[in-house]
Formats: C-alpha cells, sequence, structure tokens
C-alpha cells in the first residue's frame, strides 16, 4: 500500500489519515488512487463508519501545483480529466456510502481539501483550521463539489464572497455559519473526533445510512418525490432486526446492540 496515507483499522469502522505532510497533504495522483482504494476496502470489509484527517500541520491544501507547473509542460493542462478520474470519483464515493464519514480537519483545509472535506457527511475542525477555497488566486473555481456544496449550505452570498476572494474562513465562523458541524479544541480534536465515529459505529448504521441518503437527495428532488423516498426508507428500517433492538432496548430499559442490519 502507498505511504501517501495511513490507514487505521478499529473494531468496526477505520481511521484514514492523508500522509503527505511535507506538502500539506496535497493530492497527487499516488495519493488519490491510494486513498479510494483504502475507501473502497473499509466499504467491502464492512467497516461501519469512516474518520478521515490528515497527518502534520495540515488537513489538505488541495492539488500539488508541483505537477501543475506550467514551466514544466509541453502543453496545456487538461483540468477537467483530473476532476472527472479523480476528484469527482472520490466525493461520489464519499457520498454514496451507506454509513456515516467523519472529516477531523486538523489544520489548513484549501482548495480540493476544503471540498474534500464538505462532502464528508460531519465536520470537525480544529479551532486553529481554516477552511479556503483557493481557487481564485490560481485563475480556477471550486471543484470536487465546492460550487455545489457551498451554495447548499452557506446561500448564494456566502459560497459566492468565499469563492471569488479566497478569503480563509477560521473554524469557529465556518461553525457559526452552518459549513461544519463543530469547532473544538485543538488538542481536543482527534479524541472527539475518534469517540464521536466509534459512536456512530456501533449505532443502527443501517437507519444512519438511510438517514444520509434522504438528507442529501433532499436537494434536488421535489417535496411529493421526498415524502416517497421517507417512505421506503421507513419500510426498511422497519423490518431491520437494529429497528427491533431498539424498540426493545427501550421497553427494557437497557443500552441497544445494533449490529447495522
Amino acid at each position: 500500500m502507498s505511504d501517501t496515507i495511513l490507514v487505521q483499522p478499529h473494531e468496526n469502522w477505520v481511521e484514514i489519515t492523508l500522509n503527505r505532510p511535507d506538502r500539506l497533504n496535497s493530492f497527487n495522483d499516488e495519493m488519490h488512487r491510494a486513498l479510494f482504494a483504502a475507501i473502497e476496502t473499509a466499504r467491502d470489509t464492512g467497516a461501519r463508519a469512516i474518520l478521515l484527517t490528515g497527518a502534520g500541520r495540515g488537513f489538505c491544501a488541495g492539488q500539488d501545483l508541483g505537477d501543475r507547473d506550467p514551466s514544466k509542460m509541453t502543453e496545456k493542462p487538461d483540468l477537467s480529466r483530473t476532476v472527472r478520474e479523480f476528484y469527482g470519483p472520490l466525493v461520489k464515493l464519499i457520498r454514496s456510502l451507506n454509513f456515516p464519514v467523519i472529516c477531523a480537519v486538523n489544520g489548513v483545509a484549501a482548495g480540493a481539501g476544503a471540498n474534500v472535506a464538505l462532502a464528508c457527511d460531519m465536520v470537525l475542525a480544529a479551532e486553529g483550521a481554516k477552511f479556503i477555497q483557493s481557487f481564485a488566486k490560481v485563475g480556477l473555481i471550486p471543484d470536487t463539489g465546492g460550487s455545489w456544496h457551498l451554495p447548499l449550505l452557506l446561500g448564494e452570498a456566502r459560497a459566492k464572497g468565499l469563492a471569488l476572494t479566497a478569503q480563509p474562513l477560521p473554524a469557529k465562523q465556518a461553525e457559526d455559519w452552518g459549513l461544519i458541524w463543530k469547532a473544538i479544541p485543538d488538542e481536543q480534536l482527534m479524541d472527539e473526533a475518534r469517540a464521536l465515529t466509534e459512536k456512530l459505529a456501533n449505532g443502527p448504521t443501517l437507519g444512519l445510512g438511510l438517514t444520509k441518503q434522504c438528507i442529501q437527495g433532499a436537494a434536488t428532488a421535489g417535496f411529493d418525490e421526498h415524502l416517497e423516498t421517507e417512505a421506503d426508507a421507513m419500510k426498511i428500517c422497519g423490518e431491520s432486526d437494529d429497528y427491533a433492538e431498539g424498540v426493545s432496548s427501550f421497553l427494557e430499559k437497557r443500552a441497544p446492540q445494533f449490529k447495522g442490519h
């Protein structure tokens, strides 16, 4: 396995760490492929949650621009290839997983790094962290789902302000604006993120996964269509062992033992 990421399996969840700290964990092709493979492996081997974070002082600075130096290229780059081959499939994979993906932003999250974080289901950030839509600094648009997530989460005015100015957004302000779930003192970030991931992994992950898919689908569905989606999801949940266990444990006044099915 590539050393550009680190994978730490736990009983029923996996911690994945971006591991190019000397480059602020910026993406090159090797790290793209390694991260995608690690997430697929976690899914295929029965993980019930994933925690994604970064090594060193930053979460992810986006694309490694050393690989995009115009002075070293003989022709214009086709950046659509990078989006279609790497960033698009990555964020679609994260959103397609039928279990929670938690992101612990331990430092700067810039460009595609910020938008990979926003594709996750819950984002916890160190209070010292910042989110930067840095694309405007190099004449690009917010990719990796950024131009979709930003207006959805923040509204058009704030989305345009962040995208057009590339102004850093401190973690606490990101929390106040509703861009992320929570800003946490730096020294407490990983303990809280791991505790949250473990808690979710031990929860009724069939229902949690369907909750995730319902909420994600709300942005593009009509109300009547969405009510039908809810009904379909409730049928699946109601027939699950987790629902039976949840009701039984409630009535018996004991802690539930969910299995994710």
